[in-house]
């Protein structure tokens, strides 16, 4: 009688195991194997991290295997079990693999297919489109869209994390929860016992030394001994953890009425303003997102402030982006005056202040939350929407999914929701945040998630003009490595435009992105329907390049560029100046945030800040989704080119005061898990 040899792999997560009844049937093109018992309580099998081997005798050869299926029925209490995969010799010695990796819950039942990727086309019985056509559909009932708020990107229908399916919450809660991580991280910082002390001002800026961790050698600590400095400030538009603003000023805009003889005394080349713009040496940040949205009101014992200034600025005989000229509103006007580098000392400083506080509102709500965890959550509900698990589109994209559902429904719950932790410190809670991820859909566009077609847009690709802007060279490098690796599985799977054309699954994935994600909007320029190889590989990399490089740009260097309050305020307890030679330290220490939300805001940078237990790195895929020879070719050689540029960046930044590491693949996670 023929046997198979079956081995099963359980997850080492907590809690991976189970103790409950497990029973197995084999489907193959000749017939199906009886329902054969592999557990039952107290066997002792099926334990977190191990590995188990069963023979199964059948009575007449079943054929090509197709599908498994797992059942698990409930002893006492509810007993999730997570499987890794299941493997299968079959009489005449081949092996076939099953991958899983899911969670298996209550008393379900799950059907595994061999982990050879399909494309829709590919399935010739009826049994195994049946199979593919029933995942999506359960999927598409779990999965389900829902409007936050009017205007957002959609997002999941789920309440809480507890709410979602199994597979897709974080294995330890406690480790995302944020009100804990952030209590946790003010007293890892020794900061909690200023915590409550809201409406209670630092006396002056080395007081503010006090809830500050000196690192020796780091680059907070060297912000915080150079934030004052024009170079420091130019510097971070181009290498902080928002340098995705500033462009190339073509023509110095009407609502910011500079003349020659405000910044002749910063310009170096003996040429007029007009004259600097035409060689491209000015630039421009302009904050106008920020105009008009409501400042945080839910402290009624502190009132907080918002501006939206324009700021210029030049690059100097040094190549270094300095300022030259700042104005805090967007309506000229004598009330609105253009602060200059010549001006008073703290009339200068302060304008400069409020420019960093504006960057970390814009920074917070639209670059990080929008730009990358919004976004990509739209990426992995359609995902899981449209695409079976033995789609090579589900393999690659899936492990850069990881946790950003989960994460992006914590923050609903606990971060930025209405009375969140986000309106403890910030100056746009309590609605304002929300105006703005409004405000800002409108320039969400798909050549914007294009990496070196927006660096283009903005003018600022020429290294030779603008040789330090190491977020540029990096990113640069990691979308090629990535397009080149997504370009390497298309062509494993899809030999001609015609096939990316007839993928029904892929064409679904990409409506739902575009109706759901981009709320059907033209002007978004996403793509309704992909039509050619070319075009796949580019979609792709914009998914994994958000959802990995993107992120980790903008999001692991926060308590670097942010941990020193000055530079980077979170609120202001004072309106902006409307008159020049009035500043005094006193006043710009009031306009600074309180003790309380210093600390609240510390702790939130922080956390922020931190990798996740266990993470994983772009190009590592511990979860074998794919089994065939050319895509694990495929991702060696991904990971090849991968840690050349990780060694590029290591050689470039010896000795650098400044090293710029947010873009090193090795400190790239997956996906958007924090």
């Amino acid at each position: 009688m023929p046997s198979y040899t079956v081995t099963v792999a359980t997850g080492s997560q907590w809690f991976a195991g189970t103790d409950d009844y497990v029973y197995l049937t084999l489907e193959g093109t000749a017939g199906c194997s009886e329902r054969h018992l592999l557990d039952k309580p107290f066997y002792n099998d099926f334990e977190r991290g191990a590995v188990d081997s069963y023979d199964v005798t059948v009575e007449e050869d079943l054929g090509e295997i197709q599908l498994i299926k797992i059942e698990k029925r409930k002893y006492w209490y509810q007993d999730d079990w997570y499987l890794k995969y299941m493997t299968v010799k079959t009489p005449v010695g081949d092996y076939l693999e099953f991958p899983c990796y899911r969670w298996i819950t209550d008393e379900k039942e799950i059907v595994l297919r061999d982990g050879r990727a399909k494309l829709p086309r590919d399935d010739k019985t009826q049994i195994l489109k049946q199979h593919r056509r029933k995942e999506l559909e359960t999927r598409q009932k779990t999965y389900r869209w829902k409007e936050w708020h009017p205007g957002f990107p959609l997002s999941i229908d789920a309440h809480s994390h507890s709410d979602l399916p199994r597979d897709i919450q974080f294995d330890n809660e406690k480790g995302v929860d944020f009100i804990l991580n952030y209590s946790k991280a003010m007293e890892n910082l020794y900061v909690n016992r200023f915590m409550h002390m809201f409406q209670s001002s630092w006396s002056d800026f080395a007081d503010f030394e006090r809830i500050f961790v000196r690192i020796s050698n780091t680059i907070s600590e060297y912000v915080m001994q150079h934030w004052k400095e024009d170079f420091m400030f130019g510097y971070q538009f181009l290498n902080g953890c928002n340098p995705v603003l500033i462009r190339r000023c073509t023509e110095i805009p009407k609502k910011l009425p500079v003349t020659m003889d405000m910044v002749e005394c910063s310009l170096e080349r003996n040429l007029t303003l007009e004259e600097e713009v035409k060689q491209g040496n000015i630039f421009i940040v302009d904050y106008e997102l920020l105009d008009g949205v409501d400042a945080n009101k839910t402290d009624p014992c502190t009132i907080q402030y918002l501006a939206a200034p324009i700021c210029l600025l030049y690059k100097n005989l040094e190549n270094k982006i300095v300022p030259i000229a700042i104005q805090l509103g967007q309506e000229p006007g004598p009330d609105n005056p253009i602060f200059l580098p010549s001006d008073a000392t703290y009339d200068w400083l302060l304008a400069k202040i409020w420019v960093r506080s504006s960057d970390f509102h814009i920074h917070q709500t639209v670059t990080h939350l929008l730009r990358t965890h919004l976004v990509s959550e739209v990426f992995s509900i359609a995902m899981f929407r449209q695409l079976p698990a033995v789609h090579p589109l589900f393999k690659l994209l899936v492990p850069h999914m990881r946790f950003t559902i989960a994460i992006n429904t914590k923050a609903r719950e606990q971060l930025i929701c209405e009375c969140g932790l986000f309106d403890k410190a910030n100056a746009t809670g309590g609605g304002g945040h929300v105006q703005m991820v409004q405000k800002a859909m409108k320039d969400l566009t798909y050549s914007s998630l294009c990496f070196p077609e927006e660096i283009k847009a903005k003018g600022m690709d020429s290294k030779e003009d603008v040789p330090y802007y190491y977020y540029r060279d990096d990113g640069i490098k990691v979308w090629e490595a990535i397009k080149s690796f997504a370009e390497d599985v298309i062509q494993i799977y899809y030999e001609s435009d015609e096939v990316v054309c007839e993928d029904v699954e892929l064409q679904a994935f990409v409506k739902d992105i575009y109706v759901y994600g981009m709320r059907g909007v033209k002007a978004s320029g996403f793509p309704k329907m992909i039509r050619t190889r070319e075009k796949l590989a580019e979609y792709l990399t914009v998914i994994i390049f958000t959802t990995s490089a993107q992120h980790a740009a903008v999001n692991f260097g926060q308590y670097d560029w942010c941990s020193w309050i000055p530079n980077a305020p979170p609120t202001m307890r004072r309106p902006p100046p409307t008159e020049k030679g009035t500043v005094t330290i006193e006043q710009i220490v009031e306009s600074l945030p309180d003790r309380g939300r210093s600390c609240w805001h510390l702790g939130a940078v922080w956390a922020l800040s931190q990798f996740q237990d266990n993470e994983l790195f772009l190009g590592m895929y511990p979860d074998e989704h794919f089994v065939e020879k050319p895509v694990k070719e495929a991702m060696a050689k991904f990971r090849k080119n991968l840690d050349e540029i990780v060694n590029a960046i290591a050689e470039r930044n010896k000795n650098k005061k400044l090293p710029y590491y947010y873009l090193s693949p090795d400190r790239i996670p997956n996906s958007v898990a924090v």
